[in-house]
């Protein structure tokens, strides 16, 4: 990793982000220079193997790189959108003649609608929301987050293995590769929220499903304690259960987290699980080449249909999984 190295990804990106003639030869040409295996992002998990006085040296170059191509890929990425938007102006017309279909115009599940509704409360408070892959590796769904080789949660009890076992690949057991994907791609100051489906092999019953959804928060920045941590969850709650909810923190454990801590409220006069929490542990921000000397973070995750239960009082999981309308249609179209 010296800085010819560094300057030869950096110039090789802009030229390849240069070169995109539309967005899809753009994704291609991102993932080729930002992806995992990029050597950029190869060499952010390398860090972790370095000697203590090269690690500061060498993570500021590599901190440095990333920031430039990540401003490349931005300029390209405005370029294209606005050649795509000006085009769809010119090709797209709307006939205003044609007649209006007064048939039921369907609308969004209420996971949906929870979802979008969460998503506009955190871009609201300056977070952007991030997306990744369901089918997902297996070190960033666990090694990058601390969790050990001998976890539980690595089991096949608890996870989708994809075969050959040996490829390493997994259905995501929670949205944390985002933040881990995150991590390795942006610069600090982040604030980001990462919905999505995740999957664990449970069986359907009241309360418990397959495939379910998360929404995962992350903020990594200076000076940031559980105090952050802990003002941002009481908005978050009065939001989604009303002014009057109490949220507490009880001390728990998370290899990705510490310290950690279970997310309660008090709604509906009982207190409620409804998430977990934490200060990132520094081996996590470490593994994705952030210095722990200047950045600290939080992050925190709840389940969407656990709060769409709670909210509503919905006490069987199943009419949220098996689509019938007259539930459904409950809750608006939503769009």
């Amino acid at each position: 990793m010296n800085p010819a190295d560094i300057a030869s990804w950096i110039s090789d990106a802009q030229k390849a982000f240069s070169a995109a003639n539309d967005l899809e030869t753009l994704k291609v040409a991102r993932l080729a220079h930002t992806g995992d295996k990029a050597p950029i992002s190869l060499a952010s998990r390398a860090l972790g193997s370095l000697a203590p006085d090269e690690k500061a040296s060498v993570g500021k170059l590599i901190g440095d790189a990333k920031a430039e191509i990540a401003k490349a890929l931005a300029v390209a990425t405005e370029k294209l959108e606005a050649e795509r938007d000006a085009k769809v102006l010119l090709e797209e017309v709307v006939d205003i003649t044609l007649p209006v279909s007064r048939r039921h115009r369907g609308g969004l599940h209420p996971i949906t609608i929870i979802k979008n509704e969460i998503s506009d409360f955190f871009i609201e408070q300056g977070y952007a929301v991030e997306e990744g892959p369901e089918l997902e590796s297996g070190w960033l769904n666990f090694d990058a987050l601390n969790i050990p080789a001998d976890h539980p949660a690595r089991t096949m009890q608890d996870t989708f293995f994809i075969e050959p076992i040996e490829s390493g690949v997994v259905l995501r057991t929670q949205t944390s590769p985002v933040q881990i994907r995150s991590m390795l791609t942006q610069e600090p100051p982040i604030y980001m929220i990462c919905p999505g489906r995740t999957f664990r092999a449970d069986e359907l019953d009241a309360t418990h499903s397959p495939v379910f959804h998360q929404v995962e928060g992350l903020v990594i920045d200076k000076g940031i304690t559980m105090a952050h941590l802990k003002g941002t969850l009481d908005n978050f709650a009065r939001h989604m259960f009303g002014p009057d909810v109490v949220t507490r923190l009880r001390p728990s454990f998370f290899p990705f987290t510490e310290p950690s801590a279970e997310v309660d409220i008090f709604f509906n006069g009982r207190w409620i699980e409804w998430g977990g929490c934490g200060m990132v542990n520094p081996r996590v921000l470490t593994t994705c080449g952030i210095d722990t000397d200047i950045y600290t973070g939080f992050a925190f995750g709840m389940g969407l249909e656990r709060t769409l239960m709670v909210r509503h009082g919905i006490t069987d999981m199943h009419d949220i999984v098996e689509g019938d309308l007259r539930f459904t249609r409950q809750f608006g179209v939503g769009l």
